[in-house]
């Protein structure tokens, strides 16, 4: 990826629990890089989080601080990286309802990834989200209104994004082009993003399922333990067709393989490829192999955590400045729109 010159950057993730290897290779990895280069505002986008998770509130201020942890134990740095909380920001709300003022609900009934979230909350079981209504939640069919929102209160020009949350990116220009088009009289008042996709493939879960996630069981965590490694990994699908120990395997089709192909080195995958297809690599020992390389990198985020988990007050402070300095530029970016509109009475 290319970008010329030095732009800003919103970043973020709905806390609804622990950061595993899916978000550490997803996202994590290119953020500790980004933040070096660009603006950086990283939100914890907690509303969002209860657009699905509104029944069980208390949980959030936990899940928001393990967050913050695992964000701390990779290597975010609080004083290049601003992280916030968007429940503690009001002028994203505020910004939240302007956007839906003009923003047709067609627009939003026929959002990919928005229907993909949808299916699999059980929200629509067709390819028409109206279906589903009964079922459907205010706040969870706005979800890319807010969205847009959250990109664009600190006027950022680049959103690191995965392929599948390019429709969102595409939306959110819609919207903030048609608030230029509406009240800029001709100028750029908010600028309009661009997605900054990465060029990593999406890591599946250990299960071989296209998601990882708490409640399959498939993950492994950014905080885990050894012992906790070692089950997952051992839990691990692998060729279907390697029966036996020195039966020749087929790595292509080997999700712990795939695993290898990210975290092992490149000489090392050369050689379990190998192996595998002469026979003399079982995948007992090929998922010991992996767990040894996955603690080796988790490791050193288990020390760091521990690091800030012995200082909560130092974790406030960073939620605390972080909050305070998006929500400066929220303020400002409001004080434009309203201008734009004339709605600033005095």
């Amino acid at each position: 990826m290319s970008i010329v010159g030095k732009g800003r950057i919103l970043t973020g993730d709905r806390p609804t629990g622990r950061l595993h290897l899916g978000h550490y290779v997803g996202t994590l990895v290119n953020r500790v890089k980004l933040q070096n280069e660009y603006d950086t505002f990283i939100l914890i986008a907690d509303v969002q989080a209860l657009s699905t998770h509104w029944k069980n509130p208390e949980h959030m201020p936990d899940i928001i601080r393990q967050v913050v942890l695992d964000y701390l134990s990779v290597g975010i740095d609080p004083s290049r990286s601003k992280i916030c909380v968007q429940s503690m920001i009001p002028e994203i709300a505020e910004l939240t309802v302007v956007y839906g003022l003009f923003t047709r609900m067609n627009k939003l009934r026929h959002n990919p990834t928005l229907k993909t979230e949808a299916k699999s909350y059980g929200y629509m079981s067709g390819d028409d989200l109206i279906a589903g209504f009964d079922k459907l939640t205010y706040g969870f069919f706005g979800y890319p209104i807010s969205q847009a929102a959250d990109i664009t209160f600190v006027r950022a020009n680049l959103v690191p994004v995965g392929e599948d949350q390019v429709p969102h990116i595409e939306l959110c220009r819609d919207i903030v082009g048609r608030f230029n088009q509406l009240y800029g009289k001709g100028e750029e008042i908010i600028p309009i993003p661009q997605a900054l996709v990465g060029d990593i493939p999406r890591l599946r879960g250990l299960d071989g399922q296209s998601k990882m996630g708490k409640s399959l069981g498939n993950a492994v965590y950014l905080s885990d333990d050894d012992e906790a490694i070692d089950t997952a990994v051992m839990k691990a699908v692998t060729d279907p067709q390697k029966i036996r120990k020195n039966d020749p395997g087929h790595p292509e089709v080997c999700n712990v393989f795939a695993y290898h192909q990210v975290f092992s080195a490149p000489d090392e995958v050369e050689q379990i490829a190998c192996d595998c297809r002469n026979g003399t690599l079982g995948c007992v020992a090929d998922k010991r192999r992996l767990a040894h390389v996955l603690k080796e990198l988790i490791n050193p985020f288990r020390e760091k955590r521990a690091f800030w988990e012995k200082r909560p007050e130092d974790v406030d402070d960073i939620l605390k400045s972080g909050t305070a300095a998006a929500k400066a530029e929220g303020e400002e970016t409001m004080t434009r729109v309203r201008e734009a509109m004339n709605i600033r009475y005095w």
